[in-house]
């Protein structure tokens, strides 16, 4: 009888990972995700207060915001494609390490231009849930790979959730540079653990990193970002912003036109045509859009005084409480959205998603005076990003080849932020133009707030539409059910090395 052949070892050479290492994959990934969604959001509970503590004014405090957006915005296709290239474990070990990096630069400075700078670095973490979710996609059998696809998508909301309350306690009984502390504790086990127990996949596209293309990428997206974040502060007519948006375009066109003709691009734009994945990437960002307005309308609504006649007047603390049930929601429908997909196919996953994303603003305009009402809306809208959000990866692992998904997956979280950045400028227009004076202090009426409910559903109808417009699609092709030896994507790499 033949002794049983040894496993294979990783693409770096490090030994393979122990069976409780397997064990661990899903729930380090997860971590990482939540970690990254913290991180993005910690920050919130102290703009307030950062002028003073920095000396610098509010202008410049919100580039904290603005240079976490932009970076991440510009690392995520980058490190995606260079997780393709290299080595997925290996990029998401550096993006987590670039977001500790930061963490402990803010927690060592009060300098704003330090803590700008670092904010920048902690914008590399964005790239972790695409290289998780290809990572998955590459070590896990089809049976088990839609529920851990679908837990990665939600810890975006879980981490965003969780973040704003534990910020808002550690700010409110604390230092302020405790928080980075703890931050920057909690990534340095998330570098561990993901170097301990996620093995590197074998699944590589060789090649030569198309540097040209990821500048002219970063320029054009920065130029674009930055128009849409400054635009309310700048003047939307200003020519600082009408500038930016010419420039974009230019630098976009150019790039788009290189990448078409280039042998190796940064971003396959012929995947891009196809209309399963271009219209994915539609989607992704309206439902960005869509998702993005419920954050940001609901803490400012619980929060504005009661002499409004609407407001409630909540503490930051009250307000991400008010959230929790959403990112708990998320938690638990993630497995449901993975059965749906499984069922009936996630193009249905992602149009439900977004046609309940519509009936919780229906929810919000209905009552927004109750807080029960106002946690039910914005809960009932966490359902539904919980469903489009799972089903978005899974929509491009189905249409792209396994070389490609970290990059693939990158654009469309790219596409997803670009969203969330248009919805916060809509919404700030529309709560700037529908506003009134309460003690000298300009504040947003609530026929405001209804309106930027409305613009949020319209929109989430119009990412149902796009989900709807999707090509049927069929099983991806090597991914095969994984019982009576089928092998997996990771094991059709290995066998085919």
């Amino acid at each position: 009888m033949e002794p049983p052949a040894p496993m294979p070892t990783p693409a770096d050479g490090a030994p393979g990972p122990t069976p409780l290492r397997d064990r661990l994959t899903i729930p380090v990934l997860a971590y990482g995700g939540i970690l990254m969604a913290v991180m993005q959001t910690v920050v919130v509970p102290l703009l307030p207060d950062l002028p003073r503590l920095t000396g610098s004014s509010a202008g410049t405090v919100s580039w904290m915001v603005t240079a976490t957006l932009l970076s991440g915005a510009v690392l995520t296709p980058v490190l995606g494609r260079a997780g393709d290239m290299y080595g997925k474990r290996r990029v998401l070990t550096s993006a987590l390490t670039l977001m500790t990096l930061g963490s402990v630069l803010c927690a060592l400075s009060a300098d704003i231009a330090v803590l700008i700078t670092a904010r920048a670095l902690q914008g590399a973490a964005a790239a972790v849930v695409p290289l998780s979710i290809s990572i998955l996609r590459d070590e896990l059998p089809p049976e088990r790979r839609g529920s851990a696809v679908a837990l990665m998508s939600s810890t975006v909301g879980i981490g965003a959730a969780l973040g704003l309350p534990l910020a808002a306690l550690v700010v409110q009984y604390a230092d302020w540079h405790t928080m980075f502390w703890l931050t920057s504790a909690l990534g340095a086990l998330g570098v561990a653990a993901v170097w301990w127990a996620v093995r590197e996949s074998p699944v590589r596209e060789p090649g030569r990193f198309d540097v040209l293309g990821a500048l002219g990428l970063a320029i054009g997206l920065v130029c674009l970002l930055l128009g849409v974040s400054q635009g309310g502060q700048w003047g939307w007519t200003g020519p600082r912003v009408l500038g930016l948006f010419a420039a974009a375009v230019a630098v976009l066109a150019l790039w788009w036109r290189r990448q078409l003709r280039a042998a190796r691009p940064l971003v396959d734009l012929r995947l891009v045509s196809r209309p399963r994945v271009g219209l994915s990437h539609v989607a992704a960002l309206l439902t960005g859009f869509a998702f993005y307005a419920n954050t940001l309308v609901t803490a400012q609504l619980v929060q504005a005084p009661k002499a409004t006649g609407y407001g409630l007047g909540l503490s930051i603390v009250g307000t991400g409480l008010c959230l929790l049930p959403g990112g708990v929601t998320m938690l638990l429908f993630s497995p449901v959205s993975a059965r749906i997909s499984a069922t009936r196919g996630p193009r249905i996953t992602l149009a439900l998603g977004a046609a309940v994303i519509a009936c919780g603003y229906v929810v919000r305009i209905a009552d927004s005076r109750d807080l029960w009402m106002i946690i039910l809306g914005a809960t009932v809208v966490a359902t539904g990003t919980t469903l489009a959000y799972s089903a978005l990866p899974t929509l491009i692992l189905r249409a792209v080849p396994a070389a490609q998904t970290a990059s693939a997956n990158g654009v469309n979280v790219l596409m997803r932020t670009i969203g969330q950045a248009v919805s916060s400028a809509a919404v700030a227009a529309v709560l700037v133009h529908h506003s009134s004076l309460l003690d000298g202090a300009a504040v947003p009426t609530l026929h405001g707030y209804l309106l930027a409910f409305a613009m949020a559903g319209a929109v989430a109808l119009a990412a149902c539409a796009a989900a709807l417009s999707i090509p049927g699609d069929a099983a991806p092709r090597g991914t095969r059910r994984a019982r009576g030896g089928t092998p997996s994507v990771r094991d059709e790499a290995l066998e085919g090395a």
